[in-house]
């Protein structure tokens, strides 16, 4: 567990979102393993099919992880308060419902997974790919769940280490897995999904075995986790706004996925693979935001509000530096890249338009999770969401359905930049108004505890 309240602000961020970041690329890099595996050895139409469930797994996912995260922030700030009793009845109660949670998640996305592909219109060669693929994925979600909710507690409590540790395991299990179901024994798209699922799985049992024999605080016994209706509400109140903006930044996704859809497979290839580099070349800006809202969670839960602002500054430097390299990086050997995954000549090209498009302007979007990263800590995440659904929903996907027509499937690319800078510009001058500072969710013994346990 990490003290973030005490120390040098941008020492504190940088050692705590380091690990994250390391955790999250390997998270990140087994599904690039993952579709470089399934190009080379299936093909670009199971590439295809692989790229087109992810948007479909992120919407069926997106909500649960949203809500839950209102949890993880009161975590946080009871932690600041040192507030030990109310950590553990926080932390079982986000179990609980991420296991309902997950059980529901399951049965409606198998149930709806084939109306919704055809409803994006997914080209007939890719479909019973992206069919199969997708619902063995979701077999998983328990899994994924645990695991992750597992680590967004830890961070919550300052440990971004123990995480790290989980993901590099379950990262390499998951290489040899699909190496081994996809190249050796010719499983197929099915195959690659049974990989994730078992690394995850394996990853989430060893975390909960590791956490209940060392740990102080997060010893869980599944037949005795108790359910708290106040924290739970709290955490409704938190997280319902993020829950719907990851639903409906999802749904853009497939918006988005649609009118990609309507290029054909090659283009579909290649904005599969594209996206799979700029989550990985994200994933600075993301763990940056998300290690500041612990920082700013414990010190506005120590009521060390002029520690913020530090934190702030500090962290905008630091991934705002890593987002501009990152850049440079990716237009100088964009080209080499997306023959990591692919041969095909007319995919490696759509996809280095791509990737010069787009990384031109990863700073945009570094500062805006940036900015988000405060407020996130705060607790204020209702105008974050309007915030992200206007630069999605009114800029990016009209613009990318005006774009195409007029610039063919480069036009769709350069809407994303677009809404980022729509949202990084709207973020900061919410951020500068200084709203957020009143959102703090957590006093001590503010909240009247109501308990039913789990027999």
């Amino acid at each position: 567990m990490k003290n973030l309240t005490e120390g040098n602000s941008a020492s504190l961020i940088f050692k705590f979102a380091i690990p994250m970041l390391i955790g999250n690329v390997f998270q990140q890099l087994y599904n690039v393993v993952d579709s470089i595996i399934v190009g080379r050895y299936i093909g670009k139409q199971a590439l295809a099919a692989v790229g087109a469930s992810f948007p479909l797994i992120f919407m069926m996912i997106s909500f649960v992880v949203g809500v839950a995260m209102g949890t993880t922030i009161i975590i946080s700030q009871y932690f600041g308060a040192k507030d030990i009793k109310m950590v553990k009845r926080s932390i079982e109660t986000m179990y609980v419902f991420l296991f309902f949670a997950s059980i529901t998640v399951t049965i409606l996305g198998i149930s709806l997974s084939g109306p919704i592909f055809r409803l994006i219109n997914l080209p007939e060669d890719v479909m019973p790919q992206a069919i199969t693929y997708f619902n063995v994925y979701l077999t998983g979600t328990i899994f994924f769940f645990g695991f992750n909710g597992t680590s967004s507690v830890l961070r919550g409590l300052g440990d971004s280490k123990t995480p790290l540790y989980f993901l590099v395991f379950s990262t390499v299990m998951n290489v040899i897995l699909v190496w081994l179901f996809v190249a050796v024994f010719k499983w197929g798209v099915a195959g690659s999904a049974w990989a994730t699922v078992i690394a995850q799985a394996g990853a989430f049992f060893t975390g909960i075995i590791y956490l209940n024999r060392t740990h102080e605080i997060v010893k869980l016994n599944s037949l005795k986790l108790v359910f708290d209706r106040a924290i739970f509400r709290k955490s409704i109140m938190i997280g319902l706004p993020t829950g719907l903006q990851q639903t409906f930044v999802s749904m853009g996704m497939l918006a988005v996925t649609r009118i990609v859809n309507g290029f054909g497979t090659d283009a579909i290839a290649a904005y599969s693979v594209a996206m799979r580099l700029d989550s990985l070349a994200g994933m600075p800006a993301m763990n940056f935001g998300a290690a500041l809202s612990t920082f700013v969670g414990q010190n506005l839960g120590a009521n060390k509000p002029e520690r913020v602002r530090q934190g702030f500054k500090a962290t905008f430097m630091m991934s705002g530096v890593l987002a501009l390299l990152t850049s440079l990086f990716v237009i100088v050997f964009r080209q080499q890249l997306m023959h990591l995954f692919t041969d095909d000549v007319s995919v490696i090209a759509i996809g280095a338009e791509y990737l010069v498009i787009v990384s031109s302007f990863y700073i945009f979007f570094s500062a805006m999770f940036v900015i988000g990263g405060v407020m996130r800590g705060a607790g204020d995440t209702l105008i974050p969401m309007f915030i992200t659904l206007f630069a999605l929903w009114v800029i990016r996907i009209p613009a990318a359905w005006i774009l195409s027509r007029y610039f063919g499937v480069d036009g769709i690319w350069w809407s994303i930049p677009v809404a980022w800078f729509i949202g990084m510009s709207l973020s900061y001058l919410y951020y500068l108004k200084g709203n957020w500072k009143t959102k703090v969710v957590v006093t001590p013994r503010t909240f009247v505890t109501e308990e039913v346990m789990i027999d």
